[in-house]
């Protein structure tokens, strides 16, 4: 997205995670996204649902990817060990309990962090939100930026 749209992309999980999965002081990572949200212009990538409305209130969009939580947990098994680019590359996965708090969290989304995401949109309801839900629709607005932004740059 950050390559169609032109905009920095801070991937939050990069950002919050230390070494050995070590939580940062809460202080300190409210401090980090303050940093992030003061630019003139960003992508934020990542939920971490208890300093969201401070992203929600600073955002010019907000685009909630509500994709079927069976469909994410699979992508999460078939990827688990793999380096990616939202993850800091110095942690390696560890299938111990943390990582099964995770899974259930995530089976679990709909019912408690997508509350608090919904409850955002309607205490900002001026925010532009959109809920995307699936990859393939996902997709066609990146595609459709995509072109537009080509348009803008090579108008016919």
């Amino acid at each position: 997205m950050s390559s169609i749209i032109g905009l920095p992309l801070i991937h939050l999980d990069v950002e919050f995670w230390q070494h050995n999965w070590e939580k940062p002081p809460k202080e300190e990572w409210i401090k980090k996204q303050t940093e992030f949200i003061l630019k003139e212009k960003w992508i934020i990538d990542g939920n971490h649902t208890d300093t969201m409305e401070l992203r929600f209130k600073s955002a010019d969009l907000i685009i909630f990817l509500d994709i079927n939580r069976f469909i994410c947990l699979a992508s999460v098994i078939k990827r688990y060990g793999i380096k990616r680019s939202d993850m800091p590359q110095y942690l390696e996965e560890r299938l111990d309990m943390e990582y099964l708090k995770f899974i259930k969290g995530l089976l679990n989304f709909s019912r408690t962090r997508k509350r608090i995401i919904i409850d955002l949109h309607k205490k900002y309801p001026d925010k532009p939100f959109f809920i995307i839900e699936s990859r393939r629709k996902m997709n066609n607005l990146l595609m459709q930026w995509r072109d537009d932004k080509a348009k803008r740059i090579n108008p016919a």
